[in-house]
C-alpha cells in the first residue's frame, strides 16, 4: 500500500527536487563570481536547506545530535557511513559552520544544476575512481585547503553507498591522505541511520515516513593519534551505532 500511495507523491517530491536545483543554480553563479566565496557558500546551505524541507512531502524527519561536539576554528574531517543520497543535503545544512567540502565522484561534477556548479567551484574534490594516482592527489589538495583555511571535508570512506543500511568495509587509502595532508585536523566521525529507507524501492517511488538520524561522535585530534589508531577508532564507533534493521 506504501508503495501505491508513493508514486504520485514522488512525482510531485520530484517536481519540486528540480525546481529548487534549477531556481538555485544562477543564484549559485551570482554569488560566486559577484560576490565570492562566503556568499556562495551561504547560497549552498540555503539550497540544501530547502532540499531538507522538500523532503518533507515524503514524511521524512531528522534528527541531528552531537555537533556541540565539534571544535571551531580547525580543520575537520567528518567520516560517515554512507546510505543514500539523502545524507548529503542534512550534512551540509547542519555542518554549514564548519563549511563542508566533499570527496566526489567526477561524474558529479558535470550536467546537474546547482550539485556540479557547487562541486567545481566549492572546494570539493573530484576523484575519478578508476585513476587512483589522480584520486589521491586531488584528496591531497583537498586536505591542504581544508588545514590551511580551517575548513572541513565530508568523506564516506565506504566508497558506494549501502541500499539495506548494513555497513561495507572502510577504505584506507582516501582517509589516509588527509591524515597526512590536514595535520592539525580532527577526525570527527558521524553514524547516518535510515537514509536508505528513502530509496528502499529504488528511486521511484520513494520510500515514506523514514526517520534519518545523524549522530556527531567525539572528535579525534590526528595529532594524538597513528594512522592505523585514529582509523580503527573512527570506524568502531561509526559502525557500532548503525541500526542494521532488514529491508522489509
Amino acid at each position: 500500500m506504501e508503495k501505491i500511495i508513493s508514486y504520485p507523491i514522488s512525482i510531485v517530491y520530484y517536481l519540486l527536487f528540480l525546481w529548487w536545483l534549477c531556481f538555485f543554480h544562477p543564484i549559485q553563479w551570482v554569488c560566486f563570481n559577484l560576490f565570492g566565496y562566503n556568499a556562495h557558500r551561504k547560497s549552498v546551505a540555503l539550497l540544501n536547506m530547502f532540499l531538507i524541507k522538500n523532503t518533507i512531502i515524503l514524511g521524512t524527519t531528522y534528527s541531528f545530535k552531537g555537533v556541540e561536539k565539534l571544535p571551531k576554528d580547525v580543520p575537520l574531517i567528518f567520516v560517515a557511513n554512507h546510505q543514500s543520497l539523502y545524507d548529503i543535503p542534512p550534512l551540509i545544512w547542519f555542518l554549514r559552520d564548519w563549511h563542508p567540502k566533499f570527496i566526489s565522484k567526477k561524474e558529479l561534477g558535470k550536467g546537474i544544476p546547482s550539485v556540479s556548479y557547487n562541486l567545481r567551484h566549492g572546494g570539493s574534490a573530484l576523484i575519478d575512481r578508476k585513476d587512483a594516482k589522480q584520486s589521491l592527489t586531488e584528496i591531497k589538495k583537498c586536505g591542504e585547503f581544508i588545514n590551511k583555511n580551517n575548513y572541513s571535508v565530508v568523506i564516506f570512506p565506504e566508497g558506494t553507498r549501502s541500499k539495506t543500511g548494513l555497513p561495507k568495509a572502510f577504505s584506507e587509502s582516501g582517509l589516509k591522505m588527509l591524515y597526512k595532508y590536514a595535520p592539525n585536523a580532527y577526525f570527527a566521525p558521524i553514524t547516518i541511520n535510515n537514509s536508505w529507507r528513502i530509496s528502499r524501492f529504488g528511486q521511484f517511488p520513494l520510500g515514506l515516513g523514514s526517520k534519518l538520524e545523524f549522530q556527531v561522535h567525539e572528535p579525534l585530534k590526528i595529532s594524538d593519534y597513528t594512522f592505523e589508531n585514529i582509523f580503527e577508532k573512527t570506524e568502531k564507533v561509526i559502525k557500532e551505532n548503525i541500526k542494521t534493521t532488514k529491508v522489509r
